[in-house]
């Protein structure tokens, strides 16, 4: 199966390039942007050396889907999906921080929680919580949004007194943040799944808001299935999850986890084809739709193809 690790595109018009760890950003006259999503795929913020074929597809189609059913909440930057890899948006000028949204109590926020505070991002946590619990209500943990290396916890007092952000658009920030989570969490339990936290970014265009980037996809939520999850926490037990969480599983089992002298195992082919198959897994799971694999012939031409159709169109 064919991927696409790398792009060097030279769309017409074209005024800037930005790769990021998963996404090669192109600029377009300095008006719009065509972001590819890749089949990069990274984790503990170190780019893996082999691509997933059909990653990219997967990660963008899925933001699509939830982008769409969302808009009506907070506008978006989507104009266009010429490509089941390629979206084209509106240049928007992000916002510093990540709004991470959680239900419950889970990954960072139970290593905080275990390792004995009772407050992660400002946020007050009662006493008695249990690993992957309900918390009693939602709660956002922001974290800064590095250009380099890891993004850190932030609390909401720290952003305000710094400048981060102005209190009067932090808070609709937040407004937003839990309106999507509802919104999300409400789609995933159609789908028999908890939306157990997530993260969304925002940018502005002028003094309007836009949501932006990847949102609801497996690699910026963490899901469980909601059968057997009531018996699972009662017994102690861990939660059946649907997310990026085995890739990091497998790293681990074979000793790397991103830190300094350690070496990223082999990734043979039966391991990128298994990693491909549940990201399609992932993404039947999520919507409900049936994958359909586009051809992966030549698809960096497709792609060149698709965008520069839309663009003289």
């Amino acid at each position: 199966m064919a991927a696409i690790k790398e792009t060097d595109f030279n769309f017409p018009g074209q005024t800037n390039f930005y790769k990021g760890k998963v996404r090669d950003v192109y600029t377009i006259d300095n008006q719009v942007m065509a972001m590819v999503v890749t089949d990069r795929i990274s984790a503990f913020d170190v780019v893996l050396p082999e691509a997933i074929p059909f990653k990219g597809q997967v990660l963008n189609q899925i933001a699509a889907k939830f982008l769409a059913a969302t808009k009506d909440i907070v506008p978006n930057w989507v104009i266009n999906v010429p490509d089941e890899m390629v979206t084209i948006g509106r240049i928007c000028e992000p916002f510093k921080v990540e709004m991470v949204i959680r239900g419950y109590l889970a990954g960072h926020a139970w290593r905080e929680y275990s390792a004995g505070k009772r407050s992660v991002c400002g946020v007050a946590l009662p006493e008695g919580l249990k690993e992957n619990g309900k918390l009693p209500e939602p709660i956002i943990t922001p974290t800064t949004k590095a250009s380099v290396g890891h993004d850190e916890d932030i609390s909401r007092a720290d952003i305000l007194a710094k400048g981060i952000v102005s209190l009067v658009d932090y808070s609709e920030l937040e407004k937003y943040t839990y309106a999507l989570y509802e919104r999300g969490t409400k789609m995933a339990a159609e789908r028999g799944l908890i939306l157990v936290d997530t993260k969304y970014e925002f940018g502005k265009v002028g003094n309007e808001i836009y949501l932006i980037d990847e949102i609801h996809t497996p690699d910026s939520s963490r899901y469980f299935y909601a059968e057997g999850y009531a018996e699972r926490q009662a017994a102690d037990e861990p939660q059946k999850q649907l997310s990026k969480e085995f890739v990091r599983k497998w790293l681990i089992e074979n000793g790397f986890q991103g830190k300094d002298g350690q070496v990223v195992p082999v990734m043979t082919p039966e391991i990128v084809n298994s990693i491909s198959e549940r990201y399609i897994e992932l993404y039947e799971q999520i919507t409900g739709d049936k994958f359909i694999k586009n051809e992966t012939g030549n698809i960096a031409s497709r792609i060149e193809r698709n965008v520069i159709t839309f663009l003289k169109g």
